[in-house]
């Protein structure tokens, strides 16, 4: 049985004013940026890049598109680790019924998969945010969708780049795959709560086993784009407190050292 959907909704952000033809009107504006780093082994890279394949083919996925009140969506992917990996992009695709899910489906299956070192949430997050800017499009909601297996460790600071998205109307959901432990302090799924999700009904949803990839991303992506919102899980501050947003960083003293002094101080 999939794990339980851990919720947070996140800041409110100003709606997005956009003049627009109709024809470059849709629900959402969706970017898929999906971690390929060196923490993930090759068959656990296939099957996430399977999962993604798998769940925009699925009919609940159509019926989402369709069931908006456009009708229609925006879809982009990219894959990220230390930097993002632009030789993965999967350019923007409008989605109006099964055979163009299915077109994006067959263009994203094609594309090699391999890994790549370190993990920096912040490039994934700052290249979406400049994908949405510069689409032309006139989403009535814009998402990021952003996986990953640990804590930001490379490139810039999270939080920034994440208030960034959001100041820019831009919500940012997450994947958080707990298929191994990532050495940090606390879970990761609380990590992304805290560090990485933002925007007005964001959320984190956790993955636990490979199997459950392909629904748990089919899952996420009908909530994205149908815009469901969930009530907030409500967690006491004694019990859980808030998440060190360095932390990914703090386990790479050299790079600490290098680019941060000012956190030793």
């Amino acid at each position: 049985m999939l794990p339980t959907l851990a919720v947070l909704l996140g800041l409110t952000a100003a709606p997005v004013a956009v003049a627009a033809d109709a024809a470059s009107e849709v629900d959402v504006e969706l970017v898929l940026a999906v971690d390929m780093s060196g923490s993930m082994d090759i068959e656990e890279a296939r099957i996430q890049r399977s999962g993604y394949v798998e769940a925009i083919r699925h009919p609940d996925f159509t019926n989402a598109v369709t069931g908006g009140l456009i009708g229609r969506i925006a879809i982009s992917y990219f894959e990220w680790a230390g930097s993002v990996n632009e030789t993965s992009l999967v350019e923007w695709q409008i989605i109006e019924n099964a055979r163009d899910a299915a077109d994006f489906a067959d263009r994203l299956e094609a594309r090699p998969v391999f890994t790549r070192r370190g993990t920096s949430i912040s490039n994934a997050i700052s290249y979406a945010t400049g994908l949405i800017e510069a689409n032309g499009l006139a989403g009535m909601r814009r998402v990021i969708d952003v996986s990953g297996d640990g804590p930001n460790n490379m490139g810039p600071p999270i939080t920034p780049a994440r208030d960034s998205a959001i100041a820019a109307g831009i919500v940012v959901n997450g994947l958080a795959i707990l298929i191994r432990p990532s050495g940090i302090t606390g879970s990761l799924d609380r990590y992304y709560a805290d560090c990485v999700i933002g925007g007005r009904g964001s959320f984190v949803l956790p993955v636990h086993r490979p199997t459950d990839f392909a629904t748990a991303i089919r899952q996420k992506l009908v909530m994205e784009i149908s815009g469901r919102e969930t009530k907030p899980q409500i967690v006491p501050i004694q019990i859980a407190p808030p998440t060190d947003c360095m932390i990914g960083e703090k386990m790479r003293p050299m790079f600490l050292d290098r680019v941060y002094p000012q956190l030793d101080k």
